[in-house]
């Protein structure tokens, strides 16, 4: 990691001793290459009841007795962090990650200062005088912090993600394999045999600027305005505004003149871009109140999407449609590189979108919409009491009863409630994407309006891309099918996956930090439970 690391590291509250063995830790090491009667004992194997004396004393690694077991009964319980020249290249090298992940984390569950002494201890004494009792003990607490170091970077909390409205498998990870091949290969980054999304690392590393940030940036609040600060205005209040702007990276001049200028439209339309505000270079209260937003809680985001971060697969050279909720936006994969970006409209509050995938499977172009039976109840019904004429105002007819309710269908036209065509990948949801006949709303900066399944700007685009592979299909036949009157499915020859993700912080493919609101509410519950302790 970073070569600075460990004087980050000893900034933290931990303790002088410990700063001081972080510093040692990165010595080289010189082994000595003899071997002994003392240190040789029987070919470095011990007997496998160690492991429970082990952590019989050691409860912290107590969740991991299983993984213990798994990982040494597989090399029949032969050390793996010593070989006959003293303690091995793997050590030094996971202590350095490990050190330098704490010191980049501010994350003082995985400080474990007992590991660098005993490391210290094994260095110093290249296996000649260390009892057997000692190397043990070395040996097994280096494979408890490696198993507690794993789990927490590259698994994540066990926090019930369904509680939480996440419905996405989340990523399984075997830590006993995950270490037979970081001890074989004497890796310095583990990331190579436990795929991360590419998202986390670049979250952490504005994690490590975040948390230097926090030391130094504003406590006041900038006022609210009567009314927005454009170009040409003058006011103490824009020099607050310029000093935020460019400690948050979108100033790149330290000006903390009064004047709103050029310069200071740019600096503002990138912060709006990337706050997801209406891009128009003025500043206003929904502006202040996104500068407002105090760096903590700013890290508590970042810390929080770091966390979804660790369930999400890692990505692969594939094709997948992702829709992230909180920025309104769709995006299209093509091995792995991204061909395809559209606004998107999801559902209110009240009917918020699930979090889960799914594999795209048919197109339905000129759909009939089947109202939804709590549609039906609350609004329609009621309509139909007041107005006979509402079902042929509206293009819906009556296809039979249910439960006491009648079975409503809008028929396909430009004013159906689908659009012109749907794309559905099948799910217990009930959702998937639509086009709409109000595309005046994909202008608005803040898109929470639908009853739960996703409107998509540009449903046209979305049916080329998925039939370029069918000859048979080109922009005319697909748009005399958006226009029929009946509906008309096609099955795709090869399924794409939809994921449907909630991440409140993200980095774009420009390399800019996003952030948006958390409008369901799942940041908040999530804080709750990671940051209870």
């Amino acid at each position: 990691m970073k070569k600075y690391s460990f004087i980050i590291l000893t900034i933290l509250a931990i303790g002088i001793n410990s700063c001081k063995s972080f510093k040692r830790a990165k010595r080289f090491v010189f082994r000595d290459t003899s071997i002994t009667t003392k240190t040789s004992f029987n070919n470095f194997f011990f007997d496998s009841v160690q492991i429970e004396l082990f952590l019989n004393n050691h409860i912290e690694f107590k969740p991991f007795e299983e993984q213990f077991h798994n990982f040494y009964k597989e090399r029949n319980y032969q050390y793996a962090w010593f070989d006959n020249k003293g303690i091995a290249e793997q050590a030094f090298n996971f202590l350095n990650l490990l050190n330098s992940t704490v010191a980049d984390l501010q994350d003082s569950s995985l400080y474990n200062p007992s590991l660098t002494r005993l490391y210290d201890t094994s260095v110093a004494d290249k296996l000649h005088h260390q009892s057997k009792e000692e190397i043990l003990k070395t040996e097994l607490s280096f494979t408890g912090q490696f198993f507690a170091y794993a789990e927490k970077v590259y698994k994540g909390s066990d926090i019930d993600a369904a509680d939480l409205g996440w419905f996405i498998p989340r990523k399984k990870l075997d830590l006993s394999a995950l270490l037979d091949s970081s001890i074989k290969s004497k890796a310095t980054d583990i990331e190579i045999y436990a795929k991360q999304n590419p998202q986390y690392k670049k979250l952490q590393e504005h994690l490590v600027y975040y948390n230097e940030l926090a030391k130094s940036f504003p406590s006041d609040t900038i006022p609210y305005v009567k009314k927005p600060f454009k170009k040409g205005d003058s006011s103490q209040t824009v020099s607050s505004i310029k000093k935020r702007l460019n400690a948050l990276g979108d100033f790149k001049i330290a000006d903390t003149s009064e004047a709103f200028d050029s310069l200071t439209v740019s600096a503002v339309k990138n912060f709006q871009k990337r706050m997801g505000l209406s891009v128009d270079g003025s500043v206003g209260n929904k502006m202040i109140e996104e500068l407002n937003v105090p760096i903590k809680w700013r890290i508590r985001q970042l810390l929080v999407n770091m966390e979804r971060l660790r369930w999400m697969p890692p990505e692969k050279d594939i094709n997948y449609i992702l829709v992230n909720i909180p920025e309104y936006r769709l995006h299209v994969f093509d091995s792995g590189k991204t061909v395809m970006d559209m606004n998107v409209i999801v559902g209110k509050s009240a009917n918020s979108t699930v979090i889960f995938t799914g594999n795209l499977k048919y197109i339905v172009f000129s759909p009939y919409w089947n109202v939804p039976t709590s549609i039906v109840k609350n609004e329609v019904v009621p309509a139909i009491e007041k107005n006979s004429d509402y079902l042929a105002k509206n293009h819906m007819e009556i296809t039979g009863n249910s439960n006491g309710l009648p079975l409503v269908r809008q028929l396909p036209g430009a004013f159906n409630s689908l659009g012109l065509v749907k794309f559905l990948f099948p799910n217990n949801y009930d959702i998937y994407l639509h086009d709409t006949p109000n595309h005046d709303l994909f202008s608005q900066s803040s898109r929470s309006l639908s009853h739960g399944c996703i409107r998509i700007s540009d449903p046209k685009k979305m049916a080329q891309y998925l039939l370029r592979n069918d000859s048979s299909w080109n922009s005319k036949n697909i748009d005399s099918s958006m226009h029929l009157t009946k509906e008309r499915w096609v099955t795709l020859n090869k399924t794409i996956p939809v994921l449907i993700v909630y991440f409140t912080a993200w980095v774009d493919k420009s390399g800019e930090l996003n952030f948006r609101k958390d409008i369901y509410g799942h940041d908040e519950k999530m804080a709750a439970k990671l940051f209870t302790k």
